[in-house]
């Protein structure tokens, strides 16, 4: 069975003889345009006015890419967002890191200057942690005694003096604040060389000049500075700033506030003095002389040492072989209706015969005699 198109398509020519012709229009299209170039101008035309047509279908295509680069764009900006967060968060870390060496690096700097001014010998120390306990100012540094320390050592900074070493331990030593209540440091105002004494104020901060006279010659801005009257501060270390001044007519004593000039606040690196300064040795202690009680009365202080010379003097002075005569004893009083003769004691018979001179052979004879003594009469009843 032959199959034929349904008459409604047998019309015109067939389809070889419509390829044929097209293909060779083409062919001829194709040899004019490329031997006299007259095509150029219709594709110009051709081409404008099919432009539109090709945006249009290109929508769908360029949407679908547009959507896809926006997404794979975004994911790409926070990867790098975050990449930039991490490196800035790293640059400020080192930058922080690079402005506290600096900040170090210039405080050792300040500190080597103040120890080459210092006339003793002198250990830089690190501040670790400050004590456990909460009502005191103590702060630990990492030196002890395996590097030399000892408890009384100064420890002062760049601008002032900082405390006192109070315990030591083999690889760690506690100093104690300045303004600490159980401290205190002698000192003196640099204006006029005024003496006080300087007691810490705990908590405050404050250093507080006590027993200073209400017309003392202090004045607000005063500086403050060690006088070097106790051994162990050497002497001109600056101290504090006298910030306020109360004198009141009514008190026999004015009040007088210091702020130290040292601190740990901005310091991690501290100068311990390792000697304190020369000082002569002190005179010894005078001997206490007890007092001797006689019937309840103070009675007058007898120097053994006075005594034996004002013995040997009488001693010497007197002549040779005299009979030393005995104190005759007080006479007891008698009762009512005696007589005080019958009371009385009788003087030494030997002592009463005996001449006023001896002769300078017995004198040991002389000694040997006891005096003869009566025994007094007992009262009569």
């Amino acid at each position: 069975m032959e199959y034929s198109p349904p008459p409604l398509f047998k019309q015109g020519a067939s389809a070889r003889v419509k390829m044929t012709v097209f293909a060779c229009i083409s062919i001829a299209l194709l040899l004019a345009d490329s031997r006299v170039r007259t095509l150029q101008t219709v594709r110009k035309v051709a081409g404008t006015v099919l432009y539109p047509l090709q945006m249009a279908a290109l929508i769908p295509r360029d949407a679908v890419y547009g959507v896809g680069d926006y997404f794979s764009s975004l994911s790409v900006l926070e990867k790098q967002v975050r990449e930039l967060k991490r490196q800035q968060i790293a640059s400020a870390l080192l930058l922080q890191q690079a402005q506290q060496r600096m900040a170090e690096n210039n405080q050792l700097r300040r500190l080597i200057d103040a120890r080459e001014h210092l006339p003793v010998k002198s250990m830089l120390a690190e501040i670790l942690y400050d004590a456990r306990d909460v009502n005191s100012r103590k702060i630990i540094l990492d030196r002890g005694t395996q590097q030399g320390l000892v408890l009384g050592l100064p420890v002062i900074d760049n601008q002032g003096v900082v405390g006192q070493v109070t315990r030591v331990f083999p690889f760690t030593s506690e100093v104690t604040l300045l303004t600490d209540k159980e401290q205190a440091i002698p000192v003196q105002l640099l204006r006029n060389g005024l003496r006080s004494v300087a007691y810490g104020r705990g908590k405050a901060g404050m250093l507080e000049l006590r027993f200073t006279a209400p017309n003392a010659d202090i004045q607000v801005g005063d500086i403050v500075v060690t006088s070097g009257l106790d051994g162990i501060y050497p002497a001109g270390l600056a101290v504090a700033r006298v910030t306020q001044v109360e004198n009141s007519a009514a008190g026999s004593f004015g009040g007088v506030i210091c702020q130290p000039l040292g601190g740990i606040s901005n310091n991690t690196q501290l100068l311990v003095l390792l000697s304190t300064p020369d000082m002569p040795p002190r005179p010894p202690d005078e001997e206490q002389r007890a007092l001797r009680k006689h019937n309840n009365k103070m009675a007058p202080i007898r120097d053994p040492a006075k005594e034996g010379e004002a013995a040997a003097t009488a001693a010497a002075n007197a002549a040779p072989g005299l009979m030393p005569v005995m104190p005759a004893p007080k006479p007891v009083p008698a009762p009512a209706g005696v007589p005080e003769t019958s009371t009385a004691t009788a003087v030494p018979a030997a002592a009463a015969t005996l001449p006023a001179t001896a002769p300078a052979t017995a004198p040991a004879a002389a000694q040997t005699r006891a005096p003869a003594t009566t025994k007094p009469k007992e009262p009569v009843r």
